[in-house]
């Protein structure tokens, strides 16, 4: 017996140990980094089975910005540490960054320089990808799905606790003081498997001893065990694993929205950048007529002074000049507040000293050229049929189409093939088919079996002179118990099964408007391809004849055989047609853009770089 005693009084303290070495084990560090292996890789296998490749999500801050290197770089004014980012916020007594923060990677830096920094599209892209905060916001929405995927499977995995305890009692109300201590450590392990079983079992120690009189001590020793079967309401996988089933469902679905959102998002960036780079162009546009009209001004006020022309006429070359100077500003000014707002995309300061390349305004017109070459829209070569003959108007063709402007049968069937959110919504429509399905499982009876089980017994100071215990399964305590409850009272499940028969429906109009909004999508695009194709060539032959007839004008005036009138028209038109130009093939390039992304066949990996589709490579296969 005091041997056994011992033994019990060894393995109580052990358990006490071990506690507080799993106490101090367990930092907040230990469980962020816990958190962060189960997400990463829930991530990784959901993108293997929704797109069958995977690629990580970082969501922790990195160790340097491009946002902060300017700030601090371009010695740009900000309010305080949150400004530059999470890690520049100050340690203190309660705030500790290296318990809280993940180690910081490496970051995107640049030279320390005040001169501006210059992006290209490509570099545009990254940079977003780095530093918007749509795109972070974007990136923890799949991350916050993983983790509510972790802890829905964490229901279905084993769950241990432990519990360790101790009690000092005082006894004064007797004629002699009884005093003791006591000790309790409990161990314990549930599960709940999938079919909607639950499995308890635990353990516990007491080791008690007096104080006072003779000193006495126990311990004490219990098992128990229980187990809780349903037979009808809530029994099978299919309904007892229903929220485990939607968790994983749920981290497909934001890993689609995820990829949707990351071609909008490129789509738009591209938008933004060549928008702003049109506007450039505008202001360029917009000085040269400027600096034309200021010279006609000076032209003019020298011929009215050596009466080649009527004093009016000099007045309106002024006034043209003045109109000028104003749409001059304001195209500076649009310019400046385009670029302005393309920063906060990208997630920069606004002021940062950031430009764009103009090169690639020149690349996307030398591109373009290609859907305008050899075209004359307005061919008056050859012999000019009579005023009065029939006129026979050319319908747009596909001669000098672009590699994207598809047949939209063809458009359509990629963009249900590829689009994701496509899948969402159809998979939705099986989401609430299940949820029809459980709702009326809840009409059923409820038949349970439970089982319980114990052997041993428990000690407290008044049982302190009792013999230790023994765990004794012979002489153990069983019990089973059924239990039926009849459907005589469902209203709540009644309303509920109605309820999801109506997200049903709901359910299933949306996949069809999703249907609808996708072929709309896809045709309007394809019909802004044509348009701006179009306003290219149009717009081409346009520009030239403008510069043509600018040059003429110039010659007549100087012949004094046309009027300042004509020259300031002919230079009007040649600003419209140069800003068209740049408009269209913009209008061109983007639609393309926003095309593959209807479609659902646009690439774009975790740093932002898409990956375009090729239609004559796809037709050559």
């Amino acid at each position: 017996m005091v041997e056994s005693r011992h033994k019990m009084k060894i393995a109580s303290g052990s358990l006490l140990l071990l506690g507080l070495a799993v106490m101090a084990g367990c930092s907040a560090r230990h469980y962020r980094e816990s958190a962060d292996r189960a997400a990463h890789s829930i991530i990784e296998q959901k993108q293997q089975q929704a797109l069958g490749r995977a690629e990580p999500i970082q969501v922790a801050s990195p160790a340097d910005t491009l946002r902060r290197r300017l700030l601090l770089d371009q010695n740009l004014p900000y309010t305080g540490p949150a400004s530059l980012g999470v890690r520049d916020l100050p340690a203190d007594k309660y705030w500790d960054p290296e318990r809280h923060l993940v180690p910081a990677g490496e970051g995107v830096s640049i030279p320390e320089s005040t001169e501006p920094l210059t992006l290209t599209l490509i570099d545009a892209l990254q940079v977003a990808a780095r530093n918007s905060r749509d795109y972070q916001t974007a990136k923890e929405s799949v991350f916050t799905e993983a983790l509510n995927l972790d802890l829905e499977r964490d229901e279905f995995r084993h769950t241990f606790s432990g519990l360790l305890s101790g009690l000092f009692s005082a006894d004064l109300s007797g004629d002699e003081a009884v005093r003791g201590i006591s000790g309790e450590a409990e161990a314990s392990v549930s599960r709940k498997l999938k079919s909607g079983v639950e499995l308890t079992s635990a353990i516990a120690v007491d080791l008690v001893r007096l104080l006072t009189q003779s000193e006495a001590s126990s311990l004490g020793l219990m098992a128990d065990a229980s187990i809780s079967i349903p037979l009808l309401r809530g029994a099978g996988r299919f309904v007892a694993a229903e929220s485990l089933t939607q968790a994983e469902r749920d981290v497909i679905y934001a890993i689609y929205e995820f990829e949707r959102f990351k071609r909008t998002f490129a789509v738009q960036i591209a938008n933004e950048y060549l928008s702003v780079l049109q506007q450039r162009q505008q202001v360029v546009n917009q000085e040269e007529n400027y600096r034309s009209l200021i010279t006609s001004a000076r032209r003019a006020r020298r011929w009215a002074e050596g009466g080649r022309i009527a004093e009016f006429q000099f007045d309106q070359a002024v006034q043209q000049e003045l109109s000028a100077r104003d749409g001059w500003i304001r195209a500076r000014q649009t310019y400046a507040s385009r670029l302005d707002g393309f920063r906060i995309s990208l997630g920069l300061p606004t002021d940062a000293e950031v430009e764009l390349d103009s090169k690639e305004l020149a690349r996307l017109l030398e591109s373009a050229s290609a859907l305008t070459k050899g075209v004359e829209v307005a061919d008056y070569a050859g012999e000019v049929p009579p005023a009065d003959a029939p006129i026979v108007l050319r319908e747009p063709s596909e001669e000098h189409a672009g590699p994207f402007e598809l047949d939209p049968k063809e458009a359509i069937a990629l963009a249900f093939e590829f689009r994701l959110d496509l899948r969402t919504a159809k998979d939705r429509v099986e989401d609430a088919q299940r949820k029809v399905i459980v709702a009326a499982d809840a009409l059923r009876a409820e038949l349970t079996l439970f089982g319980t089980a114990s052997a041993g017994e428990g000690r407290s100071i008044s049982s302190a002179d009792s013999d230790d215990a023994e765990i004794d399964f012979d002489h153990g305590t069983y019990s089973a118990l059924l239990t039926l409850d009849l459907p005589l009272e469902r209203t709540y499940e009644r309303n509920e099964y109605r309820k999801k028969l109506i997200a049903l429906e709901q359910a299933v109009r949306s996949l069809q408007e999703l249907e609808d909004e996708i072929k709309l999508d896809v045709r309007e695009t394809l019909r802004d391809l044509l348009e701006s194709r179009e306003g290219l060539q149009i717009q081409e032959q346009a520009v030239t004849l403008a510069e043509k007839r600018v040059k003429n004008m110039d010659l007549l005036i100087q012949a004094g055989r046309a009027e300042i009138r004509d020259m300031l028209d002919a230079q009007e038109a040649l600003l419209s047609a140069q800003n068209s130009l740049i408009a269209a093939a913009v209008q061109y390039r983007i639609a393309e853009l926003q095309l593959q992304r209807d479609m659902g066949v646009l690439g774009v990996n975790a740093q932002g770089l898409w990956t375009e589709y090729s239609p004559q490579k796809e037709n050559a296969e």
